[in-house]
């Protein structure tokens, strides 16, 4: 029998997906997550988590704007999905802007195993511990994803890598597979990272093998980006199109 596509899937058990997001971005990826036909719930107070990460059929943990509390949340929440196998995706907004941040991430991987990590050429420097500048919660432009780079942060945590870039690179540390196309307009948009990451959770919600929802997310967030450009008249209506697109998906955008 074949098995249903990930879409129908998805909209069959609407999952809800947990975020611990930033204070920048969290209305978009909650609606993003609508779009494609999930649930979001983007609750950060330690004292739930245990209770809200028990419901959820995947979590996605944003390091961007962070603070104690949220990282003690993140930390709950994490070790909780870990315990009862709900997908865990981390995303290191700007993890070597500080030394504290990047501290922080280290002890966070400590205790949390991510299933699917999503990252930019900076950030995945920073958890290597390479010698590169970061360039704040986006790539600058000069960087570019590295297969050998994916492959050794992807064996040192032993999960899927998205590392995201003009083609997104998705690998297990064997297998790699790789996203074209988009829109340069991407650049210009904050939260577009976070954004990629929280439809990773919403596909790994439906999808039990990683890297092809992760694969799937990043070749379905640069078909959304391509449809978005198309009639735009700028930043306001490539935006507001992102969702649309999100919203029309079909199983070969996917692909």
């Amino acid at each position: 029998m074949k098995q249903d596509s990930l879409l129908t899937r998805l909209a069959a058990r609407r999952p809800l997906i947990h975020c611990i997001s930033n204070i920048v971005t969290a209305n978009d990826c909650a609606n993003l997550i609508l779009a494609v036909g999930a649930s979001p719930i983007m609750a950060q107070a330690p004292q739930e988590m245990e209770e809200i990460v028990s419901k959820a059929g995947a979590l996605v943990l944003n390091l961007g704007t962070p603070n104690q509390e949220k990282l003690e949340a993140a930390r709950i929440a994490g070790r909780t999905a870990n315990r009862l196998s709900i997908p865990v995706v981390l995303d290191p907004v700007g993890v070597g802007a500080s030394r504290w941040r990047r501290e922080s991430a280290a002890a966070l991987l400590k205790e949390v195993h991510p299933d699917i990590l999503r990252a930019n050429p900076s950030e995945a420097a920073a958890l290597l511990g390479l010698a590169e500048s970061e360039h704040g919660v986006d790539a600058a432009a000069k960087d570019a994803p590295s297969p050998e780079r994916a492959a050794a942060l992807a064996k040192a945590l032993g999960c899927v890598v998205l590392l995201s870039g003009e083609a997104d690179l998705i690998t297990d540390g064997t297998a790699l597979l790789t996203a074209a196309g988009g829109s340069e307009k991407m650049r210009q948009l904050t939260g577009a990272g976070c954004m990629l990451s929280a439809l990773c959770g919403a596909f790994a919600a439906a999808e039990p093998d990683f890297l092809r929802a992760a694969a799937a997310a990043a070749r379905c967030w640069k078909r959304c980006a391509e449809k978005a450009e198309t009639g735009c008249t700028g930043m306001g209506s490539f935006h507001a199109r992102l969702f649309d697109a999100a919203g029309a998906l079909r199983e070969e955008d996917l692909e």
